[in-house]
């Protein structure tokens, strides 16, 4: 049985502290537990707590384990249940954190730690998407040392990234931007690169999701392809990966304009010698080892030189992605299709996307009754 504590104290540093004591594994010596909070009430009520928790056994007893260890402990138990690619990305985002928690003891570390951590972490430029990635991983940390009664709190759970204010999702291409855009693609001296932008301008495609067709996923003849995986730079130079959604895989149909340059793509590789059931096993951006796609990071790079050469306004790979949503929208196409086109989990998904366009859209959309009142009548 724990020795309950008396009234909490205040400390020079302005915390409020509670303190009871609980005997040790053996049972003979009495070690000090101390709880601290803003308020006397606060301290009061976490010390009342954890006394609870001693008296049915489930405080902790002292542990020198480090958050380090306890991080290596679960990624090797996560190791036998994911994938190499998604414990590649644990690793990067567990070891973010290793430098500001990683040499604290498990059970010493509170929250202020964390939010310090993470702010440090913003400081250095990490985006809000990776600092909650980090926070998702240190949390599973001390999620599972609470359930192994390593711990008596999980200090993240008060932790929260905001998020910045939404801006639009992407710059739409004028009409004419896009036009020289295309002539520049089929112009540029790495021909499969041009390719590869034509398709996320033509077909909204994602980059990784260009990079990733194969021969045989597209029908020449029904004028359709279909997407199948992802080419993403997760593992450094490259990776194959599922895609992203249900929705995400999806069959498209491929405008004339494009379809016209696969078809002649498609003859130059039959001319090279390569049998119809070989060259569909070939990727259609191939990169400098012909058995792996194009570098995920050429896309970027080729746009950004096309774009300063056009004088256009310097342009991501995903913008081309955005335009094409822009432009089927701006011709009147339901949003159900466009979802569809996408690839978005859900409509609900393309209408905040592109929210700022359907606006100014609807805004044509003006019923003015006395213009119904002065239509002549119908004779009986």
């Amino acid at each position: 049985m724990p020795k309950r504590g008396g009234k909490p104290r205040k400390r020079k540093d302005g915390r409020w502290e509670y303190r009871f004591y609980v005997k040790d594994e053996g049972g003979v010596r009495l070690r000090r537990v101390s709880v601290f909070g803003r308020t006397a009430e606060e301290a009061l009520k976490k010390g009342r707590e954890l006394e609870l928790k001693a008296q049915k056994g489930l405080l902790p007893q002292p542990s020198a384990m480090t958050f380090a260890q306890a991080a290596e402990e679960w990624l090797g138990r996560k190791a036998l249940t994911r994938g190499a690619t998604t414990l590649r990305a644990y690793r990067r985002e567990i070891a973010y954190a290793l430098p500001y928690i990683g040499p604290l003891r498990l059970q010493a570390v509170k929250p202020l730690d964390i939010r310090r951590m993470l702010d440090a972490l913003a400081k250095k430029g990490l985006s809000p998407r990776t600092l909650k990635k980090v926070l998702e991983r240190v949390r599973a940390v001390f999620k599972e040392a609470l359930a192994h009664e390593v711990i008596a709190r999980d200090p993240t759970a008060a932790i929260r990234i905001e998020a910045p204010t939404r801006t639009k999702a992407g710059r739409a291409l004028e009409p004419e931007e896009a036009e020289a855009l295309l002539r520049a693609f089929d112009a540029w001296p790495t021909p499969g690169v041009g390719l590869a932008l034509r398709l996320c301008l033509a077909l909204g495609l994602r980059a990784g999701e260009a990079l990733a067709l194969k021969w045989g996923d597209i029908d020449l003849e029904a004028g359709t392809f279909t997407i199948r995986r992802a080419w993403t730079a997760l593992g450094g130079k490259g990776t194959l990966t599922e895609p992203k959604t249900s929705s995400a895989r999806r069959t498209l149909p491929v405008p004339k304009g494009t379809l016209e340059r696969l078809r002649a793509r498609w003859e130059a590789l039959l001319e090279e010698g390569f049998r119809p059931e070989e060259a569909k096993e070939l990727w259609v951006v191939p990169g400098k080892d012909p058995s792996r796609p194009l570098n995920p990071h050429s896309l970027n790079h080729a746009l950004r030189k096309i774009a300063a050469r056009l004088g256009i306004p310097r342009l991501r790979v995903h913008d081309l992605r955005h335009s094409y949503g822009s432009f089927l929208l701006a011709n009147g196409a339901p949003l159900e299709l466009v979802s569809e086109r996408m690839g978005h989990a859900n409509p609900s998904i393309t209408l905040n996307v592109y929210r700022h366009l359907l606006g100014h859209e609807r805004q044509a959309w003006v019923v003015d009754p006395e213009d119904l009142l002065s239509r002549p009548r119908p004779k009986a």
